[in-house]
């Protein structure tokens, strides 16, 4: 693949990630804003990228391909939509924004501008988690009778003024990870009849919860946290499991059935995620094949139901 040129912004922890990724292959960033104007001319001249002062000089600078949102997800709307109306394809962070409005908006503004976007959830990018659709699909495990996903890391020893304890910030355990496990149910399959969500709130912000999402013959059952260190998944069928010790980035998936063990070894990184969205970008498509805004959408429905059902709101709505 030809060079791929890259604005970004935000230039925080997963910036910092993505970017070292990225780099080892055909990509490149050409501009960065940050809303600390020093800090970003520090990860520009890191990464042979210029700093801006101002996002959308950023994002019109000469020579940018795409734009990639890092920010919190507060701000993710207003990037997004500067970044569509100049008609920049975008790869937002997760979540795209704070509830369907929020994604209505972003949606409309792509396809009124014919322009890419797409959420950047690198599992679905991954070859594990496709691999584990297609066995699926295919009938190795039979018909899915229940997925348990338990998610949690400790997010509440983070500093106080961390994105993630703060509810101005839209901070807590479900829009930050809950949606790893609700993106991955319904990657497998689709919109749920029933959505049950309990969960606990302190100081603004949710710090665990346990969702439940009921289908016609099978159940997700859901267990997210900011309070401990855990991830694992099973999904159970009427004919074998998958087990994956690591879900939403994983490098291994377990299927046992009838026929025996079988293990497939893979990864979870950004530079195939940035690849093959960057080729997604260069074959002209306004969305992708592997997050469609439609799977956006509906995730962020169900994320709203369960703050909905746990009494959640931000400081800003």
């Amino acid at each position: 693949m030809e060079t791929f040129r890259w604005a970004y912004i935000g230039c925080g922890s997963i910036a910092e990630k993505t970017a070292k990724d990225i780099l080892k292959g055909n990509h490149q960033i050409t501009s960065v804003y940050g809303r600390n104007y020093e800090k970003a001319c520090a990860f520009a001249e890191k990464h042979g990228a210029k700093a801006f002062k101002t996002a959308e000089e950023a994002i019109l600078c000469d020579n940018v391909d795409a734009v990639y949102i890092a920010t919190p997800h507060t701000s993710h709307l207003e990037y997004s939509i500067t970044s569509l109306k100049n008609h920049k394809p975008v790869l937002c962070e997760k979540p795209i924004g704070i509830n369907i409005n929020d994604v209505d908006k972003i949606m409309q503004c792509a396809k009124e501008n014919k322009t890419y976007f797409c959420e950047a959830m690198w599992t679905w990018f991954s070859d594990v988690a496709l691999t584990v659709k297609e066995w699926v699909q295919s009938g190795k495990i039979g018909e899915i009778e229940e997925i348990k996903i338990n998610y949690s890391f400790p997010g509440v020893l983070k500093p106080k003024s961390s994105r993630v304890l703060t509810p101005e910030t839209a901070g807590g355990a479900l829009l930050d990870i809950g949606i790893y496990p609700i993106t991955y149910c319904y990657n497998l399959l689709e919109y749920p009849n029933e959505i049950t969500c309990n969960g606990t709130i302190k100081n603004g912000i949710d710090i665990s919860e346990k969702i439940t999402l009921k289908y016609d013959t099978a159940v997700c059952k859901f267990n997210v946290s900011l309070t401990t260190a855990r991830e694992d998944c099973v999904i159970k069928g009427t004919k074998g499991k998958i087990s994956l010790p690591l879900f939403h980035m994983a490098s291994k998936a377990i299927l046992k059935n009838n026929n025996g063990k079988e293990i497939f070894n893979g990864k979870t990184d950004y530079l195939t995620e940035f690849t093959l969205a960057a080729e997604e970008i260069r074959a002209g498509k306004t969305q992708s094949d592997y997050i469609p805004l439609s799977t956006t959408r509906d995730c962020m429905k169900i994320m709203d139901e369960c703050r909905k059902q746990m009494h959640l709101k931000y400081p800003f709505e």
